[in-house]
């Protein structure tokens, strides 16, 4: 049922003219009870709670210690992302992103004040990348690795990370990129936090296109990356969420619906895909 709802929106978007990867994520520790069906404890690197609030249906409640993932867990966990990725190209899906980024299972693996593990899976850069590197293989593997990218977030304090001094966020994104630039993959997304030196050294050892997005850009500052050499693409995020033709307004210069955040995870297209079209707000543009 998943895969054939999902078909329509590839089907849509390929009618449109428009390629689709859809993303996946675990999100770890970042996760309450009351969001799944039975109830279930949330699993991380390491019984260490995120001390963050959690959106549930009853309004926010704080993120509980989660369990620690036995090694049948990791393994277990490799494996849906396989499944996953086949069942996004089954929907009819160009291809795949995986979540390393902004505090979800992924990054919670890379930080050493979320992953306090003393097996292969902690301590070292090595060992924290481990999970990280095998999940990508995997994916990879499973649907070929151009149809697979990869967001990453070093330094992003999101969901209680933080991952220490620039020289440890450096050696711990220099190994970790350096393994999947062998990989090929289709590209590297990294939602950027002003490193700019760690930036530039990604560039250049990825062999594909690199996807960079700032917090808090403005849409002058959309290209600046790009501009600088230090990307191949920028992402829209909330510019995009917020307006559906984004693509329109920019060209014209046309003013931008803001986010409202108040209408977010609330279960419904509120939010979502009730923003006015460019057409309502400045007739004369179009």
């Amino acid at each position: 049922a998943h895969i054939e709802g999902w078909s329509h929106v590839a089907d849509a978007v390929h009618d449109g003219g428009g390629a689709l990867f859809i993303q996946l994520m675990h999100v770890g520790r970042m996760s309450h009870p009351d969001n799944t069906t039975h109830h279930r404890p949330p699993v991380a690197p390491s019984a260490i709670s995120a001390d963050q609030d959690m959106f549930t249906a009853t309004g926010p409640q704080k993120t509980p210690v989660p369990r620690e993932m036995s090694i049948s867990d990791i393994e277990t966990t490799i494996a849906d992302f396989r499944h996953a990725a086949a069942s996004a190209i089954a929907a009819g899906a160009d291809g795949v992103e995986i979540h390393a980024a902004n505090g979800y299972l992924l990054h919670q693996f890379l930080s050493p004040n979320s992953n306090h593990r003393t097996d292969q899976y902690g301590g070292s850069v090595e060992n924290r990348s481990r999970f990280v590197i095998e999940v990508v293989a995997a994916v990879a593997e499973e649907i070929g690795a151009d149809r697979v990218g990869i967001r990453i977030s070093p330094s992003m304090p999101l969901g209680g990370i933080d991952e220490g001094e620039i020289g440890s966020v450096r050696a711990q994104y220099t190994h970790l990129v350096g393994e999947l630039a062998a990989l090929s993959l289709a590209y590297l997304h990294v939602h950027h936090v002003g490193d700019d030196d760690l930036l530039r050294s990604f560039r250049d050892v990825w062999p594909t296109a690199v996807l960079v997005v700032r917090f808090g850009r403005t849409r002058e500052q959309i290209s600046g990356d790009i501009d600088a050499g230090l990307a191949d693409i920028a992402p829209l995020g909330q510019f995009a969420l917020a307006n559906p033709d984004v693509v329109d307004r920019l060209r014209l210069g046309a003013p931008l619906n803001a986010v409202d955040p108040t209408t977010l995870y609330g279960g419904g297209e509120a939010g979502y895909t009730d923003y006015p079209p460019l057409a309502h707000v400045c007739p004369s543009a179009t």
